[in-house]
């Protein structure tokens, strides 16, 4: 029985093909986002199902969900941009998704609601630089 187990797992592993899925990219997030025309509405359609509306944040079913409220990692634009863009612990990237618009409209938002009140604005051409660069597959 062992040897069947094994034989199975091996022949199920070579008809995958090489650079189909990885670990790394399991939770990757790509396609194309509808136009939304504010932070808010970002934050709403794509942030709030997992920190909550009121960016509380969440815990349970073994995942721990980060406040965005009263955040103070939230004084740095870049922070956020950066897990955003390349995703940080259970929270998926979002790179391939968002524009650099995008992403600065939802921080932008995030540092100044919820309790927090940095409000100096991130550049879309800032986050242009912080943006991973993707390889053909992976877009």
């Amino acid at each position: 029985m062992r040897k069947f187990l094994l034989l199975s797992a091996l022949v199920a592993a070579a008809a995958v093909p090489a650079g189909f899925a990885r670990a790394d990219s399991a939770s990757a997030i790509s396609g194309k986002m509808e136009a939304l025309p504010s932070g808010e509405a970002i934050y709403r359609h794509v942030c709030q199902s997992c920190h909550m509306a009121e960016g509380q944040g969440a815990v349970g079913a073994g995942a721990q969900i980060p406040a965005l409220a009263h955040n103070p990692r939230l004084q740095v634009a870049s922070y956020p941009a950066t897990v955003i863009l390349n995703g940080y612990g259970a929270m998926p990237w979002f790179s391939g998704l968002l524009n650099d618009q995008q992403i600065a409209d939802v921080v932008d938002y995030v540092r100044t609601h919820f309790g927090n009140h940095y409000t100096d604005k991130l550049n879309p051409s800032e986050v242009a630089l912080m943006r991973p660069h993707l390889t053909a597959e992976e877009q």
